[in-house]
């Protein structure tokens, strides 16, 4: 260790290059998975927040709750571990106010779904007119007691309550009753809902004309999501190979300018392993401090940045990705220890 701080302290430019070059590799790849992570929170927050683990549609909704209508004969009697959920694409729109596509969710009030449901501000739905909205839409200028009307339904409904990370494929949740689900779908009183919820693992529907899907099958139709997530675990990806190879480059003609030193060195009777444990160590070192100024950067990022903007600092998984880059970073550092154990004293320094 001695040897290596020895080394950065005499090639302070160099060395100061390369960490320049960790941070913002580093910095990218922390930006990229705290976009990847927002986006695909971003579609699945509201399906998280109901607790549930199995999902009853149609059996020709092709898995997606929009294309699933029940009828009540098909649904049968539900327990208190079931509940209703009607699922409608609308544009919510006022006087005054941007209009915002968002994603309607009817329910019952009775049921746990509607129950649990964690409010900012206001209260629950009590009446058909009134509906409950996820704090994107604070973010465009709507407040409590906001009247909007949603698609082209004359009916105005009374914003009475707000609630935080309720987004159904990045599009904002609003929450209302059944009953409000029907009339935007201009359905009969004989349509129920769109699926049947359950928190009971094993739930399965009685209806021969009604699969049940696990949650997780849910979440991987939802149409962009998985594509979406391959997409930037494959940039994300590529820029871990591409650090394992510019940092190994950098390396490698960092060592092969020391091998005269280095020559010097095993003429004196210095042991392969310490310089070999040098190269490893001034790497580390490098990488590690490239690190922590890309750590400090993406957090400073994360204080800056607005909240319409759809990324989410996990620090465990950016931890994880750090991890990543160290080893990427160690398996680079070896590439050039090759050189170091085969140097030759004699034909360097003579040469």
């Amino acid at each position: 260790m001695f040897l290596a701080l020895r080394e950065i302290k005499k090639e302070k430019i160099r060395s100061g290059l390369i960490v320049l070059m960790i941070v913002l590799i580093s910095y990218l790849i922390f930006i990229l998975t705290s976009l990847a992570l927002g986006l695909a929170s971003e579609n699945t927050d509201a399906i998280n927040s109901w607790h549930v683990d199995r999902f009853a549609l149609n059996s020709n909704a092709n898995v997606d709750m929009r294309q699933s209508f029940l009828t009540k004969k098909q649904a049968g009697t539900l327990t208190a571990n079931e509940a209703y959920i009607g699922e409608n694409t609308v544009v919510a729109k006022a006087k005054g106010y941007k209009q915002v596509s968002a994603v309607f969710i009817g329910l019952q009030a009775n049921q746990f779904v509607a129950k649990n449901i964690v409010l900012t501000s206001g209260h629950k739905v009590h009446h058909a007119n009134e509906v409950v909205a996820d704090t994107a839409l604070q973010l465009e200028g709507y407040k409590l007691g906001s009247k909007v009307r949603l698609n082209d339904s004359k009916r105005r409904y009374t914003i009475v309550g707000f609630t935080k990370n309720a987004k159904l494929n990045i599009a904002p949740v609003i929450y209302g009753q059944l009953g409000t689900w029907r009339t935007l779908r201009g359905f009969s009183e004989d349509l129920i809902a769109s699926a049947v919820v359950s928190r009971t693992q094993n739930y399965k529907a009685d209806s021969s004309t009604m699969k049940t899907y696990t949650k997780a099958t849910i979440i991987n139709k939802l149409p962009g999501y998985s594509a979406q997530n391959a997409t930037f675990m494959l940039m994300i990806g590529f820029l871990m190979v591409i650090s394992l190879i510019i940092i190994a480059v950098f390396l490698y003609i960092l060592t092969m300018q020391k091998l005269p030193n280095y020559a010097v060195l095993r003429a004196q009777g210095i042991p392969s392993k310490v310089l070999v444990g040098a190269t490893i160590s001034q790497s580390l070192l490098l990488v590690v401090s490239g690190l922590v100024i890309g750590s400090l950067l993406t957090v400073a990022t994360a204080l800056a940045m607005p909240a319409v903007v759809p990324m989410s600092f996990n620090i465990p998984a950016l931890s994880a990705v750090g991890a990543g880059l160290i080893v990427m970073a160690m398996l680079g550092a070896l590439i050039p220890v090759g050189s170091v154990l085969r140097v030759d004293p004699v034909s360097v320094i003579g040469g």
